[in-house]
């Protein structure tokens, strides 16, 4: 079985722009920006073939691939897909104080302890777990030979270390941005990466749209 896997990250909400925290708490729309981006990576895309959409439970993920599933290709909410659980940080901007916090969490899952998390939200390992079941899922399919996937910033990070077969503790080596682009390839055997990251598709886009600022590590600002 050979099958290829577009995994995109959602386009931008305004609690994106704000610099809000969503999580799999906050079931927030695109907005203007995030709609425009959709349209930018259906029309640079629409004549690819996909036999199956995938999309998680919040409705940024679907927004962002209404167009393909308005022409008519099936899709399919996996709730495995959702976005990590920030715990009750989400819906809010990071205090300095929070911002250190999520600092020190951070270096913990870099440093190999990747049961840390936010009180009452998720660790790297239980977002794992449940994507793990959503990977089986789309994998026992073979009749779908190409698959659009979309999901969410921490998550997109999890999902490719699983399916590359990376550390994940070293998650934070795959970059995304709004409604950015890899593509994976399964040989019948293994994972490889075709592209990673890519946003060619906003090159007809205004500046201000297409150039949308990438995760800033040392910012320590947590934009899902």
């Amino acid at each position: 079985m050979q099958k290829e896997l577009y995994i995109i990250r959602h386009g931008e909400t305004e609690f994106n722009k704000r610099g809000f925290v969503q999580g799999s708490g906050i079931d927030s729309s695109l907005n203007d920006t995030g709609k425009r981006q959709a349209q930018a990576f259906f029309e640079h895309y629409r004549h690819l073939e996909f036999d199956k959409i995938y999309v998680s439970a919040l409705r940024r993920t679907w927004q962002s691939v209404e167009p393909f599933f308005v022409k008519g290709i099936p899709m399919q909410v996996l709730p495995g897909l959702n976005e990590i659980s920030w715990g009750h940080k989400e819906g809010k901007v990071l205090s300095n104080e929070d911002d250190l916090q999520y600092f020190d969490m951070l270096k913990a899952w870099r440093n190999g302890d990747l049961t840390v998390k936010v009180p009452g939200g998720e660790s790297p390992l239980e977002v794992a777990a449940r994507q793990q079941v959503a990977i089986n899922y789309i994998m026992g399919r073979p009749e779908e030979r190409r698959v659009l996937i979309c999901m969410h910033g921490r998550a997109l990070r999890i999902m490719l270390s699983l399916l590359l077969e990376t550390p994940l503790k070293d998650m934070d080596n795959y970059e995304h941005t709004n409604l950015c682009l890899y593509v994976l390839h399964y040989d019948g055997n293994k994972f490889h990466l075709k592209v990673a990251n890519n946003t060619e598709h906003f090159i007809h886009l205004p500046p201000m749209i297409s150039n949308e600022k990438p995760y800033d590590f040392h910012a320590h600002r947590v934009i899902s």
